[in-house]
């Protein structure tokens, strides 16, 4: 979620950043064509203006008649104010390197009206006699220099447009090195978390096929198991009741040679060693039906059942078995009670066969919301991190499958401790007698 994020929000962040720059590029092109086109429209109406107040100026002078030359001065001092109007408002859009000609321009047309300010009183005679040398040596002169000024600030106003087409492929350049680094950043890191992607997808492929190989394995052992089962309990069969009942046989074939012979004596001892491998017989029986599933599970409980496999393992094997419970209920469901008891079964059968413990305690503990159960030993101890044998993987499975917690710890030369939590829907009684 972060590469991705982290990508996403990059990309997002050069798109805001174009659409961004894009507009400041055309927000500023915009600005520099509208305010070149105004100052080109304002000089345009300066230089008009110089221009036509000579003509002005010309029919003012030439004119014989009073009426009409008054309206040529009337015109003369129109011109003069709209110049002063976009004089005052070209002003306001100097740049730094138009100051100096545009003050020139504004001395020089301030000149320019003080030289015609007293002509506005001459007579006609004083407009006929000296009209021509005055336009000639002072209107013409200055009007030529005014436009000569006014063409210089033209072209700096042209300059000015350049420097600004400048300014803004600068700014695209600007643009272009941006965007081109957010892309090579963005395919970069885009790059990265595809390979991490990969690798974090083939690290997940090779766990799933260790795991599957992992079942597999445990598929096959088990049924490894239920065959080295089947084959301990045909050997059972074969080695002690057959035998015993070969015996058996043979011994009422004797019994009724004796009792034909009519040899009491005989037949009683005949009959006495046919009893004991019928008793011998039925004990095998009974032991392999309580290895497969002793009956006082169902009949007389958990714990009953965990003692007499305490006293079994005990007998056979000489190694201490105590089991301690607490609180534990006569009404725990079936399937409670033969995962506790199979898991005991396989716990002591590793600390006889493969930990060498001369000490096991088996806890029982019932809680309000869990079963708790641990077996202790004080065996020769194993790596519990690196080392776990089918039988402890069945222990695990049977755990699981009951929504169960399933841990083993266990070091070298120091015993191991088996802890199981198996999790109780509903609440039990508690057993007769219990506080």
């Amino acid at each position: 979620m972060a590469g991705f994020g982290g990508l996403l929000a990059l990309m997002a962040f050069a798109e805001i950043d174009g659409v961004r720059a894009l507009r400041e590029i055309q927000n500023s092109n915009d600005r520099i064509r509208e305010d070149f086109l105004l100052r080109t429209r304002l000089l345009e109406l300066i230089r008009g203006d110089v221009y036509v107040s000579g003509t002005y100026v010309r029919d003012y002078l030439l004119e014989p008649e009073s009426g009409k030359a008054e309206g040529h001065r009337y015109s003369l001092l129109e011109t003069r104010h709209d110049m002063e109007a976009a004089l005052a408002q070209y002003r306001g859009l100097l740049a730094a390197p138009e100051r100096q000609p545009f003050e020139a321009l504004t001395a020089a047309l301030a000149a320019y009206w003080s030289v015609l300010e007293p002509v506005f009183d001459w007579t006609s005679a004083q407009r006929k006699r000296d009209g021509f040398p005055f336009l000639r040596d002072e209107v013409f002169r200055r009007r030529m220099e005014m436009l000569g000024i006014a063409d210089r600030i033209r072209a700096l106003n042209e300059t000015q447009l350049n420097e600004g087409k400048v300014r803004v492929e600068q700014t695209f350049a600007g643009f272009r090195q941006r965007l081109t680094a957010i892309l090579g950043l963005t395919m970069g890191l885009g790059l990265l978390l595809a390979a991490i992607s990969i690798r974090r997808i083939l690290g997940l492929e090779e766990e799933t096929s260790a795991h599957f190989r992992e079942i597999q394995q445990l598929s096959a052992r088990l049924v490894q198991a239920h065959e080295d089962e089947r084959r301990s309990i045909s050997r059972e069969l074969h080695d002690e009741v057959g035998q015993s009942l070969t015996g058996v046989l043979v011994e009422m074939a004797n019994l009724s040679t004796s009792i034909r012979a009519g040899d009491a004596p005989a037949a009683a001892a005949k009959a006495d060693e046919v009893k004991k491998l019928v008793e011998s017989s039925i004990g095998v029986v009974r032991n392999m039906a309580l290895l497969l599933r002793p009956s006082m599970l169902d009949d007389l409980g958990l714990v009953p059942a965990l003692e007499w496999q305490a006293r079994e393992v005990s007998k056979r094997s000489g190694v201490w078995v105590k089991v301690l419970a607490e609180n534990v209920s006569e009404q725990l469901p079936e399937e409670h009670k033969t995962c506790v008891y199979r898991v005991v079964q396989e716990a002591l059968h590793n600390c006889v066969q493969h930990a060498g413990a001369l000490n096991v305690t088996v806890t029982v503990k019932q809680e309000p919301e869990r079963l708790l159960l641990t077996v202790q030993d004080d065996g020769k101890g194993f790596n519990a991190s690196h080392e776990k044998g089918m039988g402890l993987l069945g222990i695990e499975e049977r755990v699981s499958h009951l929504g169960g917690a399933f841990a083993v710890e266990s070091q070298p030369g120091s015993g191991a401790l088996l802890q199981v939590s198996l999790p109780l829907s509903l609440p039990m009684s508690l057993p007769r007698g219990a506080q």
